[in-house]
């Protein structure tokens, strides 16, 4: 119990140091993640919707498609890595029971967030910031 919270915890200060870096922004709740216009907080949304029902892996499918459809437009491209960064947090929020009972675990939530960090180019400092916690 105490390492879930402890990884947890690890998890969500390093997205809220990835926003704070990258996007200049701080926030101390998953509510301040949100954003933007409306396209992308509806689309986050119907992400956290599909998680919320369990239905995890279908949400991650959708947000990778979106980042391949949207990956040529550097605007739309960095507000998808917001939103990426939101999910992730929001998944993290989860408990290991939740998790498991869904086919997901923390450590991919990790791997998610790094996963789409390098695809933006920001791979080694989500791995330096994880090594670091």
């Amino acid at each position: 119990m105490v390492e879930n919270d402890y990884m947890m915890r690890i998890i969500h200060e390093m997205v809220r140091t990835l926003i704070m870096l990258i996007f200049h922004k701080d926030q101390e709740t998953e509510e301040e993640l949100i954003f933007l216009d409306g396209v992308n907080q509806d689309f986050y949304q119907r992400l956290r919707q599909l998680s919320d029902e369990g239905k995890i892996n279908e949400a991650e499918n959708m947000l990778y498609q979106s980042l391949e459809e949207n990956e040529g437009d550097r605007e739309g491209t960095m507000e998808n890595l917001k939103v990426s960064l939101a999910f992730y947090d929001h998944l993290n929020s989860k408990s290991n029971d939740f998790l498991e009972a869904h086919n997901y675990s923390r450590e991919e939530v990790e791997e998610g967030i790094l996963s789409v960090m390098k695809l933006y180019g920001y791979g080694e400092l989500a791995e330096t910031l994880l090594e670091n916690q």
